[in-house]
């Protein structure tokens, strides 16, 4: 840092990621109220370690490869070319997938006066892995065994998230400059690519004792404490501020990306460098918010767990182009977002018997994909990309954001990325015996048989010692 002004601007950048991870980890503690509000009794202790463990086991693999995948694949298997070239600037280090600062072997990803960003970047994507796992570990609570969901936690918040993020989510991302793949605030990168994951497990894993009568009718197993799953969803709203912040790059000159050399223009960009600011995007989410929890509202019939879930559904579905919408299109947006994953999830329900205890895939899961869709027709010609304003320096261009790139992206989202490594990892653990907790466990509650292990491991030390 030469000069003071430099100085505040690279302190104040780093600052600003770092409040967007504290923010976002009371995504994570919603998470974990509204779960345990969700479920009954005898599986809380479960439901709360389930989730708890995730955090250890995705930061540590996060750390180790999860991160290095997202520099390293951004031209998927070799779609399109890279822009990460030494002559544009862009490359951080030369030979580690693009980044070497991914490297975790790099000294600069241990405490060094030099890192004022991979730091807390890489937080702010590691909490976004978190939500992830989060994700899917709501749909499948009180029937799955802690070794298997954190199997599958690893494998949606350091691995495929991380492929998918790559791809469509990254300035040098293939899916921009072939699809015109736009999804500033990740109605597709991170919701629908979890809903769908989690729809691959629930198709092995099945439902829950006694959610479907012997004729096939589905009982409603509903919220055992709707004070929790009320503050968790708050909390989780809450954590949102975060979590759109961090999709934002608080200071950046636009200048040599907009064709404009030798001149200076700072803004707030989006996650692919395209301008917008905080001030419009607060809207956005205010009024998608707004809208998700009228149609939720209205079409539940008043049902508070709906209401509530269906303000988190809208959100989501107009987050896509939050950064270019006009507030009364975010609000109505997310109201569309509701209507559809609401249908969508009691149809699913009951025509294939899927027991999505907590309603993650329709909520995640559909309303993304319902808003990538609807963002292609929305914002059909708008460029997907600050780098698709002009032409890159190597005289390639990126896709303008269209109907048939976004329907594309939301399928690879949420079928190819999500739902079917979902099936497929979670259909070999069942063939392994992993996946599900025995019937008898399931009955006695997973909390009962947990303290009555450890009565059984006290006695058996006491008698041992005599």
């Amino acid at each position: 840092m030469t000069d003071q002004l430099g100085a505040l601007t690279t302190i104040f950048t780093e600052f600003y990621y770092w409040v967007t991870v504290v923010l976002m980890f009371l995504i994570h503690v919603g998470f974990c109220m509204y779960e345990v509000g969700a479920s009954r009794y005898k599986h809380h202790q479960h439901t709360l370690m389930k989730n708890t463990m995730l955090i250890p086991l995705v930061t540590v693999t996060w750390f180790f490869f999860g991160w290095w995948i997202y520099w390293a694949f951004p031209t998927g298997p070799g779609l399109a070319p890279s822009i990460m070239t030494e002559s544009t600037g862009l490359v951080l280090g030369g030979g580690f997938g693009g980044n070497d600062l991914a490297n975790p072997t790099n000294a600069l990803m241990a405490v060094n006066l030099n890192d004022h960003i991979m730091g807390v970047f890489w937080a702010a994507f590691l909490l976004f892995s978190w939500t992830a796992a989060s994700i899917v570990s709501g749909a499948v609570i009180e029937r799955i065994t802690t070794f298997a969901f954190g199997i599958l936690a690893i494998a949606i918040g350091s691995v495929f998230w991380t492929i998918d993020a790559s791809w469509g989510w990254h300035f040098d991302g293939w899916m921009l400059k072939i699809l015109g793949y736009h999804d500033a605030y990740a109605s597709g990168v991170i919701h629908a690519i979890a809903g769908g994951f989690a729809l691959g497990v629930l198709v092995v894993l099945g439902p829950r004792i006694g959610k479907f009568s012997s004729s096939g009718e589905p009982r409603n197993i509903g919220p055992r404490n709707p004070w929790l799953v009320t503050v968790g969803l708050f909390l989780i709203y809450t954590g949102f501020w975060g979590f759109y912040a961090a999709c934002n790059v608080p200071i950046y000159d636009l200048g040599p990306e907009y064709g404009m050399e030798g001149v200076t223009f700072f803004t707030a960009t989006n996650i692919y460098l395209t301008p917008t600011t905080l001030s419009g995007i607060t809207m956005n989410f205010l009024m998608s918010l707004s809208g998700g929890l009228l149609a939720g509202y209205v079409i539940s019939k008043g049902d508070p767990f709906w209401t509530y879930s269906s303000g988190l559904a809208g959100i989501i579905c107009a987050s896509a182009g939050n950064d270019l919408y006009h507030p009364i299109q975010s609000m109505i947006i997310g109201m569309i977002g509701v209507v559809i994953a609401y249908k969508m999830h009691y149809w699913v329900e009951r025509k294939y018997k899927i027991d999505d205890a907590v309603g993650a895939v329709a909520v995640h899961g559909y309303a993304g994909f319902v808003g990538l869709v609807i963002c292609g027709f929305v914002l059909n010609g708008y460029p997907s990309s600050g780098y698709g304003v002009g032409e890159m320096w190597d005289g390639t261009t990126y896709a303008a954001i269209n109907p048939l790139g976004m329907f594309i992206g939301a399928i690879i989202m949420f079928f190819v990325l999500g739902m079917l490594p979902g099936y497929i990892i979670a259909k070999v653990l069942n063939g392994m015996g992993k996946l599900r907790i025995p019937k008898e466990v399931e009955l006695a509650g997973l909390d009962y048989t947990i303290m009555e292990e450890a009565k059984d491991d006290e006695k058996a030390v006491a008698s041992a010692s005599r």
